[in-house]
């Protein structure tokens, strides 16, 4: 796994959106891969939460037919926390303030996550991703 090139992406991301503040890849049991985050943001943490709130949108999409999870926004007074599902095995969480661009930020971290499946190596990421 090249963590480099993840925080790297996850750098991009922050460049390419106008109020994202936070990234982080986590595997879906909770442990952390690669962060770029602020000092006042705990990554360990983070990853632990993003693992817990999958478990609740996978049971959700699924009892209620609406196929495999994909993401998932979690919105507050001061900002978001976005969750894009990275394959099977990982995450990308985004927190972003309140001047988050949510139309953006969908359309950035969608090719995000194609390129860290390629960086993971993950099934479905293109030969051109990797």
């Amino acid at each position: 796994m090249n963590h480099d090139g993840l925080v790297a992406e996850m750098r991009t991301l922050r460049e390419q959106v106008t109020g994202v503040t936070d990234a982080a890849v986590v595997a879906v049991d909770g442990l952390l891969i690669a962060a770029d985050t602020e000092d006042g943001i705990d990554p360990d943490a983070l990853a632990a939460l993003a693992a817990a709130g999958l478990g609740l949108a996978r049971r959700t999409t699924a009892t209620c037919g609406r196929g495999t999870f994909q993401q998932s926004v979690t919105h507050g007074t001061a900002g978001c926390a976005a969750m894009y599902a990275v394959g099977d095995t990982a995450l990308m969480v985004v927190l972003g303030d309140e001047g988050l661009n949510l139309g953006r930020l969908e359309a950035e971290s969608l090719k995000a996550v194609e390129r860290i499946k390629g960086v993971l190596s993950l099934p479905g990421a293109s030969r051109a991703d990797r």
